[in-house]
């Protein structure tokens, strides 16, 4: 699956600047007395959840581990973008059992009064600054604001290197119209909340004392009690439609509905792996707090050490240099072994920071050191 950005949709310039992070609070501070803070100055690996911590509601623990990152040995559906492999190690830490939902937040929303990207006016000003210097400005009707929406009425496709036909630009659609201006998530409290730009997921973070899990930590979460395990169940392809919302038929022509949903599911819909989280393979793509860099594998394989590896520190992506991208996992109802195949734990793909669509949400995690704060 290509990266999600508007340089190659009919609309290129209706995604605004998001010059927000928050990957200062990825940094792994002092937690807590001994024995965890005598392990962190000594550079262990955090494994248990320490006995004096209760486990946050909505939230389950991930043990410590190493195992590998990226595309495994046998997976026939592996990209260049997850290779090479590579051996990691990360801290335990608390992760969402389910992808944020409407209902979660809703509840953000009505106590901050956060207004998404997707619903602010669009600034050209701001937004030309991440375009090419000939980027002509867009006539003011279609300046407005809005977030893509797949096309359900694809019938033919010309080229499937242009994924453009399959996605329409829809003014007024965002979280609480997620499928245009005339829907609404009403009775959909349980869905996962979708057209959520980076800085969205950020906010939403920062109010409930959690942040985005880097691309290992979502990776390490994925694999539960496994190691080396293609798929959240283990090795067997011939299941995922047991385990998972993808997409079955010809894409983007067809869905033959053989998992029980043509488009997005409620939240534990699917098992659960084996340490009791849902969906974290298909349904919605996850932002993570990685910065996309086609080089940052190759760098990460030649290390001895790699330890709660926070991503690349610079943006670079030869088909898309003038907007920034961040990694995002576990694929969406979308996927297709035929196109994407994205329904694997290694599976990574990049979108702008500012992009949202109806397959794109995130989860949260929480760290001891945010523990300790509270």
């Amino acid at each position: 699956m290509k990266s999600i950005n508007f340089l190659t949709y009919i609309l290129p310039t209706l995604i605004i600047l998001v010059l927000t992070s928050c990957r200062e609070e990825k940094k792994q501070d002092k937690i807590l007395q001994s024995p965890f803070e005598m392990a962190i100055k000594q550079k262990a690996l955090i494994i248990d959840k320490p006995e004096n911590i209760n486990t946050p509601e909505g939230m389950v623990w991930v043990k410590g581990k190493t195992f590998t990152q990226g595309a495994k040995a046998g997976d026939k559906f592996a990209m260049m973008r997850e290779k090479p492999a590579h051996q990691v190690s990360v801290d335990g830490f608390f992760i969402d059992i389910t992808e944020v939902t409407n209902k979660q937040f809703t509840a953000f929303v009505n106590a901050t009064k956060y207004i998404t990207v997707a619903e602010r006016p669009i600034d050209w000003e701001v937004m030309k600054v991440e375009l090419p210097e000939d980027t002509p400005k867009p006539h003011d009707s279609i300046l407005k604001p809005g977030s893509l929406v797949f096309n359900k009425n694809v019938n033919t496709v010309a080229n499937m290197e242009n994924y453009g036909q399959w996605w329409t630009w829809k003014i007024g659609t965002n979280w609480k119209h997620p499928e245009g201006p005339n829907s609404s998530i009403e009775g959909k409290d349980d869905y996962p909340v979708v057209h959520i730009a980076l800085e969205d997921a950020q906010a939403y973070c920062k109010w409930a004392n959690k942040r985005l899990p880097t691309e290992a930590e979502w990776e390490s979460a994925a694999q539960g009690n496994n190691k080396n395990a293609i798929y959240t169940w283990g090795n067997d392809s011939s299941i995922v439609n047991k385990n998972a919302n993808t997409w079955q038929g010809q894409f983007p022509i067809k869905n033959e509905n053989k998992d029980g949903f043509k488009s997005i599911a409620p939240v534990k819909s699917y098992p659960v792996n084996s340490i009791g989280i849902h969906d974290m393979l298909g349904n919605v793509w996850e932002w993570t707090s990685d910065l996309y860099n086609s080089n940052y594998y190759n760098k990460l394989k030649t290390l001895k050490s790699n330890i709660n590896p926070q991503g690349a520190d610079s943006y670079y992506n030869s088909q898309n240099p003038y907007q920034v991208e961040m990694i995002i996992k576990g694929g969406s109802y979308l996927c297709h072994e035929s196109y994407c195949a994205s329904f694997r734990i290694s599976a990574r793909m990049s979108t702008s920071k500012d992009s949202g669509s109806d397959n794109l949400g995130f989860r949260t995690v929480k760290s001891l050191s945010l523990l300790k704060k509270e």
